[in-house]
């Protein structure tokens, strides 16, 4: 029982587990809508810090010295302790031990707290900083979300949307490796939305830098829709695997992948945070999950 806390209003349902402070389910409008971790990708909705992405050589030089650290760090893989579990909101927090110093050699406390109402849940993520020098660091949300949306017959017909921005392109940066190659790559937006297909992630995630929106909306050909808000984050990426596999993920960033080649001192990494001595930061990341039938999801 300690091992997760479910989360009720009316008919929405979050479960978190402790280990990683992981979304695990999320159920609303009778449907469930996050991805159920299967072989293709056993992940639901990963915590990323404090790192996003990968770093060149998967490792951390900090003072001259090298720590290993794999792709998005070591959060998703830890067991929080549970700071409060009601009906409706929970907190859990991580903070620095034995094992976290020899991979990443700060001080740090980490706290996520969740919280739903009716048919939307919204996910807080804090960084503290206890120690005496500036905190380095990156922090990332990776929920996976089912392809095709509740209503839809297939993976046809779905599409991306940025309602907050009146453009027709956008650029997103492609990786290599897991690191940024340095290729950019212009993509079009019609009108009503990027046509999505697994095509476009034949070379891994679409990675959107400095997103000049706060604002992102996953929508099918039944009116249903994931319509995404965050803030604090500043990166967006977009990903599945391109095997076919049914989840989307949407993924409110502050940071990203290593660009290939970059070996640099990690406090000078491109888009780390530095958190000064005894301050905190806060990142969140709201979502509203829109019906089949609706006629505002598109």
């Amino acid at each position: 029982m300690d091992r997760q806390h479910t989360l009720r209003h009316g008919d929405t349902l979050a479960v978190i587990q402790q280990q990683g402070a992981e979304l695990s389910a999320l159920d609303a409008h009778g449907h469930a809508w996050l991805w159920d971790a299967q072989p293709s990708w056993p992940r639901h909705a990963p915590v990323l810090f404090p790192i996003v992405g990968r770093l060149q050589q998967d490792s951390l030089l900090h003072d001259g010295q090298r720590h290993g650290m794999t792709q998005h760090g070591f959060a998703r893989d830890r067991a929080f302790r549970w700071l409060e579990r009601e009906e409706r909101r929970c907190s859990l927090e991580l903070t620095a031990d034995t094992q976290t110093r020899a991979l990443y050699p700060f001080d740090f406390r980490l706290v996520l707290e969740f919280t739903v109402g009716d048919a939307t849940l919204r996910c807080v993520a804090t960084v503290g900083n206890p120690g005496q020098a500036p905190l380095p660091f990156s922090v990332g949300a990776h929920p996976a979300f089912r392809w095709p949306l509740p209503g839809c017959e297939g993976r046809d017909g779905h599409r991306l949307r940025f309602p907050d921005l009146d453009t027709q392109a956008l650029t997103v940066s492609r990786l290599r490796d897991g690191l940024l190659s340095g290729e950019e790559e212009t993509l079009p937006i019609p009108g009503d939305g990027l046509p999505l297909d697994t095509a476009l992630f034949a070379r891994d995630a679409l990675v959107f830098r400095d997103l000049p929106t706060r604002r992102a909306r996953f929508c099918g050909p039944s009116g249903a829709a994931v319509d995404m808000r965050w803030d604090g984050y500043r990166d967006f990426g977009v990903w599945t695997k391109p095997q076919e596999a049914p989840f989307l993920c949407l993924e409110p960033w502050r940071g990203h992948a290593s660009p290939a080649g970059w070996e640099g001192e990690f406090n000078g990494k491109p888009g780390i945070v530095n958190l000064p001595a005894g301050e905190e930061a806060s990142f969140t990341w709201t979502v509203d999950l829109v019906p089949p039938g609706s006629a505002t999801a598109g």
